[in-house]
């Protein structure tokens, strides 16, 4: 079987272990105190041009989404996102379980406008009832999206300017950032300019584990230390997140794993394309979603694993293949060859 279904099925990039492994020996205070740790914020904040900027590593991307989400809302806040937002769908109520509400708004391929989260804002404000419902108090934004869209620059600056119109903090869940940095024309500096709070995701680029969360408003950075141990995210062997993250920032390597996915789900976009398949979303980095007939996918999924998105009709099922940092030329090439071959 070889497996398409996400993009962490496998272990780590090769840089990543010889990095663990070359630092196995060497004993480092706990927590996220460390010399690694230290010197991967600083290669972060260097790369984000934002010297100031809080950087915290956590283990993982629900564990990052409700630690931010905790520290910027109040009591009587919610937060604004996709109706198809990870915080949405796929975090079993998480958000919900810190005591705020999840607001979700309609989505166009998994994104949101500028004007929708003016309009939502205006809405509430002008309601005679305003103090009887919950405040919009924040806006989430995944790059990629969940349907592995992205947001262009002028999309984020036009977000970013109602954002402060409505003086709402904007987080950027960057889970599979690697990619939407290879996929769109958002860089590390543009989102430390733009957003209050947004993380370059490892586990899902590469890394066994970890997210490192850039906090650009120094507001929100205050006493973020302490949420996260509340939460239960302040790894004691912090330096395994600080050990990874040198590697993963080290030549570009991040940027090199998001443009090898992105590339290898490309490669199978064609191949979806030439075999007459439409695509249930226009995504340009490695998550792709063909339509298929439902025999095709029966048949491929007797060698291949993938994702069932959505039902289409009777007789057509939306799927998802995801490259990841070690799917191989080989995996693609005999994906392409079943493909052509049905």
């Amino acid at each position: 079987m070889i497996r398409f279904e996400c993009d962490y099925t496998t272990g780590a990039h090769p840089k990543i272990l010889e990095a663990l492994v070359n630092t196995n020996g060497e004993a480092c205070p706990g927590y996220g105190v460390d010399e690694h740790c230290e010197q991967a914020r600083a290669m972060l904040r260097e790369l984000c041009r934002a010297p100031d900027a809080g950087v915290h590593f956590l283990v993982g991307g629900t564990q990052a989404n409700t630690t931010t989400i905790a520290a910027i809302l109040r009591p009587h806040q919610g937060v604004l996102c996709a109706e198809t937002g990870h915080i949405n769908v796929h975090e079993t109520g998480a958000i919900e379980a810190t005591g705020h509400k999840v607001l979700g708004l309609p989505s166009t391929e998994g994104k949101i406008t500028a004007q929708q989260i003016h309009d939502y804002c205006q809405a509430h404000h002008t309601d005679v009832a305003w103090e009887h419902m919950v405040q919009p108090g924040m806006v989430y934004l995944s790059q990629p999206t969940e349907l592995g869209t992205v947001y262009t620059l002028a999309e984020l600056e036009a977000i970013n300017e109602t954002c402060r119109r409505w003086r709402l903090p904007l987080f950027v869940d960057g889970a599979r950032l690697a990619c939407g940095l290879a996929a769109s024309d958002v860089t590390l500096p543009d989102l430390a300019r733009l957003c209050d709070v947004f993380y370059l995701g490892g586990t899902k680029a590469g890394l066994l584990f970890g997210e490192a969360v850039v906090i650009a408003n120094p507001n929100l950075d205050h006493d973020f230390r302490y949420l996260i141990k509340q939460r239960g995210g302040m790894l004691a062997k912090g330096r395994l997140l600080g050990v990874q993250f040198e590697a993963f920032l080290t030549d570009g390597l991040f940027l090199e794993i998001g443009r090898q996915e992105v590339a290898q789900a490309l490669r199978l976009r064609r191949a979806f394309e030439e075999k007459g398949w439409p695509l249930f979303m226009d995504s340009t980095t490695n998550q792709q979603f063909p339509i298929l007939p439902n025999e095709a996918m029966e048949a491929l999924g007797r060698e291949y694993s993938f994702e069932v998105w959505a039902k289409v009709d009777e007789r057509h099922t939306a799927v998802r293949f995801c490259t990841s940092w070690s799917t191989s030329d080989a995996d693609v090439a005999a994906l392409i060859a079943s493909i052509q071959n049905l």
